[in-house]
């Protein structure tokens, strides 16, 4: 049952209908923003720790979608009357949802509710059936929903490019104006209502893309899931759209993306990985993204029907009695069934064609099969909705024609609404289902099929079957439909090949009724466990999984309109500031600082490489501070950090992560490491040359200690598969050779082993601690995997003899992400801002009073 508050939805539907009259009353409201947005930026949201104060105690479940699961008509004095709407989704999967969980929908109403009126259907809707309309105004409205929402989003995410004006229509910027507008109306209704520390918010399919961000603004921690019930189409369609990073970015701003299929998945990440450059880790069976510290997890379930409402309808005597007049209509004769909405991708016209085909190819079907195709109104509205009704009564009445016989139509078109019962009633008749949909997110027709084919006893009466005999069904699918991949039983088919689709629906009227019932049982199987509680019971438990650390993270929003994201934080992980680095530097005497060079002092994947001069210039004026040691820790060869920082005498540098080492300008190179040979490179570069020259982009660098693999430039999802290929392939050939084989950011590197960025902070603080020079100030700054072997170092030397007791150590990563790190700070320019400070202060000291003590920076460099 849908409703717990109902024994039947039918009672409901046809009980009687709550009305209101009276005084209004009002309801609070927590926050609301009225008005037109123009373009979308409530800059007065976006404020560090912005989450509100609860206002309901009680765990509530907030479902918002386009539309209010309600049906709405006047009475006879003309006032407003509502009841549930059973055949919708989001009232559906209340029965996956706890009893103990209040459930309040958000969304719009089918009927435009004049503008006197609205505030008492809002009151009377809230406090009847929990819902919040959304009013939103007609001219705004269409541009809204058949305007970017069937205009475009439609089409795209259904494969269509606008190629041309009559395909879907050039990009719009006012109707992608409407749309972020309706969605901000959305997220001013959900304010209404929301407690955000205890609420959990569902929002529901491609027509609220960008609400996440809306109430990830408003609210920072909200527990929030999103579900797309359309396909997603391949990185090659998606990035065609003007706003794709924004949709992708408000996307991300959810705790818990859903799907209905791998492949639609699978295109999602991709094109995060393309557009934003994200990658996805599965861990123990989730899929995750990390996204400015917050992982987002991604969801893979299809959704399922609601079984309940119809068994139901086949229990209905007009059920029961529709059967029996559709039996002798279609007596002695095979009933194939299609159930399709009237628009371009359901591929009613390639299901025609098909047909015909098999009446020319297998003349013995004819006044024997008949094709009855249901096509239910369109949700769009347009030119090319006009041409598929065209093309589909014009197919129809020329197959009629050519094999039609008197009392006989192989093909039955029904195209006048049909109630409920009466569409089950051909579900249960039919001896197959055709779905050749061109492209769909999900279609529950085939489940429909396959609940009403298992019947009652009533139905067995009626059709003559034995009770106890085995049921069964044959459905022919679409590839390109969601369903598709959970019925394993069904012939599936590619829609577009004519031929095959003939031949599929051959191959169904000809399987042996054992055969039939065999895939029957499979199909039924499946379908009775996975309905539409199953599915929401399980998206929810995701949810409260994804959000489970929320109230244990530091969070606070950055960004503006709809590139606002949040920064989700470790309590004990936060921004290195100036001002306490600086105060830190100015009362230590003996100092190390490790620095990182590409991604660090220097972008990561900068075309020119070589140091600029604001950085040598600093590197330069932290050396002459006498109680300093500065060390550059680089991935590059000594040759080249010999060559660039020539001019630097008193900085350290150390090459090749750590394998050679020198103090200063005139010392020679040493080895952390020793290596009796390199013969291991005979064995590792051929094979690494076999992946560069299979690899466009790809490019080896060599080292005298590494090899390193680079795929930067390449293809990232080939470069990606080929990189985890390339290290098994490298780790087998090289099992018995002293290196390492590692992967890192757009590299594979072979090394000797034990070598890695952590013997320089070694090497400096046992050096520094011999000269009596007991480091009280460590600053070690890097933005890669490799530097965490340093971080690693200088926190374990903190409960050590190689620091004073008193030393302030500063490990601080470049960027929000998981690190060994203490500190963090944004990006290359605040690093070196905070390095000119520290030298400055260090030209103020001396000014004043010049010391004569010495101390040691390390700077890393890769």
């Amino acid at each position: 049952m849908v409703s717990r508050s109902y024994s039947n939805l039918l009672d409901l539907a046809s009980g009687g209908s709550p009305s209101f009259s009276g005084e209004r009353k009002r309801f609070p409201r927590v926050a609301t923003v009225p008005g037109l947005l123009s373009e979308v930026d409530d800059e007065s949201c976006n404020s560090v720790g912005s989450d509100a104060p609860s206002t309901v105690s009680q765990e509530r479940m907030i479902i918002v979608g386009n539309q209010l699961p309600l049906r709405a008509h006047r009475n006879e004095d003309g006032e407003w009357c509502f009841s549930w709407d059973e055949d919708s989704l989001l009232l559906q999967l209340k029965d996956g949802i706890g009893e103990d969980v209040e459930v309040i929908y958000v969304g719009c109403l089918k009927e435009e509710i004049a503008p006197n009126q609205q505030d008492d259907v809002a009151q009377t809707l809230l406090e009847t059936f929990k819902c919040v309309p959304a009013f939103i105004p007609p001219e705004l409205f269409t541009k809204y929903y058949h305007g970017f929402c069937k205009q475009h989003l439609w089409p795209l995410f259904h494969y269509m490019l606008p190629l041309s004006p009559d395909l879907g229509g050039r990009f719009n910027r006012s109707l992608w104006q409407a749309y972020v507008s309706v969605n901000k109306i959305f997220a001013d209704k959900v304010m209404e209502v929301i407690s955000p520390d205890d609420d959990y918010v569902w929002v529901h399919d491609y027509h609220l893309m960008v609400l996440p961000t809306f109430l990830r603004k408003r609210f920072n921690r909200v527990k929030l899931g999103f579900f797309l019930h359309s396909p997603f189409p391949s990185s090659e369609i998606y990035r065609t759209l003007p706003v794709r990073d924004e949709i992708l970015r408000a996307l991300l701003n959810s705790d818990l993306i859903g799907f209905h299929t791998f492949d639609y998945a699978k295109h999602f990440l991709s094109c995060c990985g393309r557009m934003l450059g994200l990658s996805y880790q599965s861990k123990r069976g989730y899929i995750g993204l990390e996204y400015y510290g917050r992982t987002v997890s991604i969801k893979i379930l299809p959704v399922g029907i609601h079984i309940g409402q119809l068994q139901s309808v086949l229990n209905l005597p007009e059920t029961e009695a529709k059967v029996a007049e559709l039996l002798y209509k279609f007596r002695g004769r095979t009933v194939m069934l299609g159930v399709d909405d009237m628009d371009i991708f359901k591929g009613i016209s390639l299901k025609l064609l098909a047909m015909e085909q098999l009446l020319m190819q297998h003349p013995e079907n004819i006044g024997e099969v008949v094709l009855v195709q249901i096509a239910n109104p369109a949700r769009g509205r347009g030119r090319d909705v006009q041409e598929v009704l065209s093309e589909t009564y014009a197919t129809v009445k020329r197959i009629n024609n050519r094999f039609g016989r008197p009392g006989y139509d192989p093909v039955v078109l029904i195209d006048n609404p049909l109630q409920f019962f009466e569409r089950i009633a051909y579900y249960v008749i039919a001896e197959c289902c055709l779905v050749t949909a061109v492209r769909d997110g999900m279609n529950l027709i085939p489940y429909e099929y396959i609940i009403c084919r298992q019947g009652n006893e009533k139905l067995d009466e009626t059709l003559g079957l034995d009770p106890s005999a085995q049921k069964k069904s044959m459905l022919v699918v679409s590839e390109f439909i969601g369903c598709s991949p959970s019925l394993s039983g069904a012939i599936r088919v590619n829609p577009w090949n004519i031929d095959a689709v003939a031949e599929a629906m051959d191959s169904a009227l000809i399987v042996s009724e054992a055969e039939k019932q065999l895939r029957h049982e499979k199909h039924y199987r499946y379908v009775s466990t996975h309905d539409v509680a199953y599915w929401a019971r399980s998206f929810l438990q995701d949810l409260e999984r994804a959000c489970g650390d929320h109230l244990r993270r530091r969070c606070w929003g950055i960004g503006f309109g709809l590139g606002f994201r949040v920064v989700a934080l470790d309590p004990n992980f936060r921004k290195l500031s100036v001002e306490h680095i600086v105060s830190a530097y100015k009362r230590t005497k003996n100092r190390a600082i490790l620095l990182d060079y590409d991604g660090t002092l220097m972008p990561t994947g900068s075309l020119n490489t070589t140091p600029n001069m604001e950085a040598v210039g600093i590197l330069n004026n932290l050396c002459r501070d006498p109680k300093n040691v500065v060390f550059l820790v680089s991935g590059k060869d000594r040759r080249t950090l010999t060559e660039w920082f020539s001019c630097c005498e008193k900085l350290g540098l150390a090459a090749e992560h750590g394998y050679f080492i020198r103090p200063n300008h005139d010392s020679g190179w040493e080895t952390c490491v020793s290596l009796p040979d390199f013969d291991w490179k005979q064995i590792a570069e051929p094979v690494m040359k076999l992946y560069t020259e299979t690899t466009d982009g790809s490019t080896i660098e060599t080292k005298e200690s590494a090899l390193v693999w680079n795929y930067l430039h390449a293809d990232p999802d080939f470069g990606f598969c080929q990189a985890k290929e390339l290290l098994d392939h490298l780790e087998s050939v090289l099992a018995n050779e002293p290196v390492s084989v590692k992967s890192g950011q757009h590299v594979v590197e072979v090394k000797p082993q034990g070598v890695n960025k952590g013997l320089v902070a070694e090497h400096l603080l046992t050096s520094m601690r011999e000269k009596g020079k007991l480091p009280d100030f460590v600053l070690c700054i890097g933005d890669d995997r490799s530097d965490e072997d340093m971080f690693e170092v200088i926190m374990r030397a903190k409960t050590g003899p190689r620091l004073s007791p008193v030393a302030e150590v500063f490990a601080c990563t470049v960027g929000q992400k998981p690190s060994k790190a203490k500190y963090y700070v944004e990006d290359r320019s605040e690093i070196l801002r905070m390095l000119q400070a520290l030298a400055n202060a260090s030209e103020h000291a001396a000014k004043t009073t010049p010391t004569p003590a010495s101390r040691g920076v390390v700077i890393d460099r890769v």
